[in-house]
Parts: structure tokens; C-alpha cells; sequence
């Protein structure tokens, strides 16, 4: 079944089609690291990992990159201002190297609760300062470069293409319309390459180059580097919407006046993340952390919560929203469980062999060709621009399917699980504490003598304990309000 993705270049769904046979060369832009990453950056980076996961499903190779851009980035898309960086160190009272070091190893620890793969390759931006230097000699070679008085410039006129990534139309363009006018720049949309150290001023990272002290420009980094580890030309490459009109354009220039290629087939773009209707700006300081929902909520809640809004669209997170994809989550752990305490009835006995069983009779053969559709239908989806609130809706299926054997069913479950990154196969078995039964035993007995108000009371400690009580025909259940993965 072949995979399609929405490719921003072409504006349509395209059947995938690697460049090498099984492999899949991947570019994932991440974080500049002068501050946390936020949920919104999360959601990009959430959708990247399920864009990962599908084609290990799929059972392709995947080289996975991603960069640290840890210089160069500036306060403005304008080719003007302080570089995020350096302001960062101020503000935080550490060297430059200090704050990307201390936001490398959140954003990793970040990464972690929200169970998304490690790259291949991290890339930093201050690692590769050579191959960002060659990168400008080789335009300059070409033709594509000029100098100005605070840097070398990319003539983005010697282009006839420009901008189609992003649709722009260069003779439209006036200074001010997309970037502000820099004086001695020839065209607005051109961008920097190389940025002198201003004459009287000291930076905390700079470096020699052939045109004079400075620092790269923020484009620069990552066709540098992405050419280094990926090839002149690779398969995907990804990221959120703000990068379309200048980072990604500026990058798809530079790369295809050095190397004669666009350096991706195809270029696949996640929506933002609204909260209560708001977009968060680090500039702003209105932005909330991965640790900020863990006071409240699982880290995994959150993944869960996106994956229910598909990567294209935009989606508004609030309190409630939360909420409810925590209960569901938690409903999803104690499945898993109640099916570790049950077992596959006989005399189906199903021999496996490899990925294949060997019918025994008309029933069992009925519920692996149900099982085989499951399996269908879950990857025609994830195949189908990765649409996982259908495959959500697939996975529940399953959970609420009481034909299926229990083992078929947890494997089921394991075996979607490898997409979704929900963490399911680690769900532990848990005792119910002897002081939670105690509450249960209170409250049966203050039901029987309808003595209604203790019976409350004594059903709000379960709660403030921690935990659900549900009535059920078999008797009282309780589940942990947040079931977490050790």
C-alpha cells in the first residue's frame, strides 16, 4: 500500500516515490536553543516522529536529521537584530555555549517524556562553521553573492524560481512587504549568508572567514548540513508552517544555486497549535512548557491530544480538551490491562509462523481475516497524509471489538502502538492499595444502609487518592485517574 504526503511544494498529495529503493532520507528542522521548546514546538515535533514511525511501519530505512540552531538566529527575519543566542545569554547570565548546552538537554529530556525517537544525527549549527563557509564560496563562485557593509548577501533576482515553495512573486514584493529594507541590500527578499561582527563589538561565538570576521546566516546551517549527511538531494524534508515563506524558501535558493537541486522531493509542513484560541510567542513570554502540563497531566496526554487533529490542520488546545485525552489515555492503559488478566479461549488453537497463522476451523479463520482488516484499515490510514484521528478511531475499534481474542487484541493494540508511540507494551499490572479497598468496602456498606452522605465521602477520597470509581453489574471498579508508564 503506498504512502502519500501532502507536498507543499507541488500543493497536492503525491504518491511517495524514494530516491533510494526502501530508504528515506529525512531533514527535520528543530529548535533554536535560546529558550524551552513550547507544546506548540512539540506539535510539529510530535507529527515529525509519527512521520518517522510510518515508514518504519512500512518497513523503510530512514535516516533521520535534525538541527540545533545554536547561532546566527535573529531576533527579526529581516536580517536585523540581536542573535537570539547571544540575547539569550544575557537575559540567563551564561555563555552562548551554556544556554544551548542547558536548552539541548531539555529539549532532549522534553523529547523523551513525549516518546519521540532520536534522530540519526543531531547537527549543530556551531559544529558545521566550515561547511557553512564552503557553502558560501561555492555561490560566490556561481554568481550569487554581493557585499554589503554588514555582511554577504544572496541575489535571490538570479533566481527566475524564487519563492515557489512558498508561492511568493518577486516583482510584487516591495522592501517592507516581506523583509524590511537593509541599506546597500539590492532586492527585499534577498538574505544573508555570512554576517560581519559589527566594528567596536565583541560577539560571544564568531569566526574568520574569507570576507571577514563574523557568523553565519540562520539559512545557511541547514542546507550546510543536510548536504553533508543527506546528499545534494534527499527524500523529505519537514517542519512547521512559519518556515515556508522565508527559512525554507531561502534554503531551497541557496541549495539549488550551489547544487543544482531542490535539497527535498518533498516538503512536508504541520500546522500551529492554538491555546484557547491563542498562539504562543516565546517573544511574548506567553508559552507553556511539557513540564508545565506535567503538574497536571501526562506528557503522553498530550501526545494523545494530537494525534487526535490531523497534522495539517490547525488545532486549539484548552484545559478540557486535556482533560479528556488523559481520561481516554488512562481508559487505554486499563484496557491493556483487564486483557493481561484474561485468556484466549480454546480449542481455537492458532499455531503462529511468522507474521501468518494456521487456520483450525470456520470461526478462528473468521477472526483473522477480521484482524487482517483491522490491520488494513489502520495502515491505509496512516498511509493516506497520516491521518491518525482515523487510525485513533481504528485502535478504539479494536478495544471495543469483544469478538477478538484477548492476546489478538493486545497485539493488535502493540503492533498499531509502533506508530502511535503511546507507550502501550509497558503498561504495568497495579495493585489496588489496601486504603483505597478500605474506601470501597466503607462505601459498599454506607450504600446498603443508605446512608448517602458518607457513601460520598467516602467516594471523594477515593478520588482525592488518585482514583476513578465506576459502578459496574460486576461490582465497584477503580481505575488510577493518571496510570503512568514507568
Amino acid at each position: 500500500m503506498p504512502i502519500r504526503l501532502y507536498n507543499t511544494l507541488t500543493r497536492k498529495k503525491e504518491i511517495f516515490k524514494p530516491i533510494k529503493k526502501n530508504r528515506v532520507g529525512f531533514y527535520a528542522c528543530g529548535p533554536t536553543v535560546y529558550m524551552y521548546a513550547h507544546i506548540g514546538n512539540f506539535r510539529t515535533y510530535i507529527f515529525e516522529d509519527i512521520l518517522r514511525r510510518v515508514f518504519e511501519y512500512n518497513n523503510f530505512a530512514i535516516t533521520h536529521v535534525m538541527n540545533f540552531t545554536d547561532v546566527g538566529h535573529l531576533v527579526s527575519d529581516e536580517d536585523t537584530g540581536e542573535d537570539k543566542m547571544e540575547k539569550g545569554a544575557k537575559r540567563d547570565g551564561k555563555t552562548a555555549k551554556e544556554i544551548a548546552n542547558f536548552y539541548i538537554a531539555a529539549f532532549k529530556k522534553d523529547a523523551q517524556a513525549l516518546n519521540i525517537k532520536k534522530p540519526a544525527i543531531y547537527a549543530r549549527a556551531t559544529k558545521h562553521i566550515k561547511e557553512q563557509i564552503n557553502l558560501v564560496k561555492i555561490l560566490e563562485k556561481k554568481g550569487f553573492t554581493y557585499k554589503i557593509y554588514d555582511g554577504i548577501y544572496f541575489d535571490t533576482s538570479k533566481l527566475k524560481d524564487y519563492g515557489k515553495l512558498a508561492q511568493l512573486k518577486q516583482e510584487g514584493l516591495k522592501a517592507g512587504a516581506r523583509v524590511a529594507k537593509v541599506v546597500g541590500k539590492k532586492h527585499p527578499t534577498d538574505f544573508a549568508l555570512w554576517k560581519f561582527t559589527p566594528a567596536g563589538v565583541k560577539r560571544q561565538q564568531e569566526w574568520q572567514s574569507p570576507w571577514g570576521i563574523g557568523f553565519p546566516g540562520w539559512h545557511l546551517e541547514c542546507s550546510a548540513m543536510s548536504q553533508k549527511y543527506l546528499g545534494k538531494q534527499f527524500d523529505i524534508h519537514a517542519g512547521a508552517i512559519d518556515l515556508i515563506p522565508i527559512h525554507h524558501t531561502n534554503e531551497i535558493a541557496q541549495s539549488e544555486a550551489a547544487y543544482g537541486k531542490n535539497p527535498a522531493r518533498y516538503w512536508v509542513h504541520g500546522e500551529f497549535l492554538l491555546v484557547d484560541g491563542e498562539k504562543m510567542s516565546k517573544s511574548a513570554g506567553g508559552f507553556t512548557k511539557i513540564d508545565d502540563l506535567a503538574k497536571a497531566f501526562s506528557a503522553l496526554a498530550y501526545r494523545y491530544l494530537t494525534l487526535t487533529a490531523h497534522y495539517r490542520s490547525q488545532m486549539n488546545l484548552t484545559w478540557e480538551s486535556l482533560e479528556a485525552a488523559q481520561i481516554a489515555l488512562n481508559n487505554l492503559y486499563q484496557k491493556i490491562r483487564d486483557l493481561d488478566n484474561m485468556v484466549s479461549p480454546l480449542p481455537w488453537r492458532v499455531k503462529k509462523i511468522g507474521q501468518t497463522f494456521r487456520l483450525t476451523n470456520k470461526k478462528t479463520n473468521e477472526i483473522l481475516k477480521k484482524i487482517e482488516k483491522y490491520n488494513e484499515s489502520f495502515i491505509e490510514a496512516i498511509n493516506d497524509d497520516l491521518d491518525m484521528p482515523k487510525a485513533i478511531a481504528i485502535l478504539w475499534q479494536v478495544v471495543g471489538d469483544e469478538t477478538l481474542w484477548p492476546d489478538a487484541k493486545k497485539n493488535l493494540l502493540f503492533k498499531f502502538d509502533r506508530v502511535l508511540g503511546l507507550r502501550l507494551n509497558e503498561v504495568q499490572p497495579v495493585a489496588v492499595p489496601r486504603k483505597i479497598k478500605k474506601f470501597i468496602k466503607e462505601r459498599e456498606k454506607f450504600r446498603q444502609q443508605k446512608q448517602w452522605i458518607k457513601a460520598d465521602m467516602a467516594r471523594a477520597q477515593i478520588e482525592q487518592a488518585g482514583w476513578t470509581l465506576e459502578d459496574t453489574p460486576q461490582g465497584p471498579k477503580v481505575i488510577e485517574k493518571r496510570i503512568k508508564i514507568q
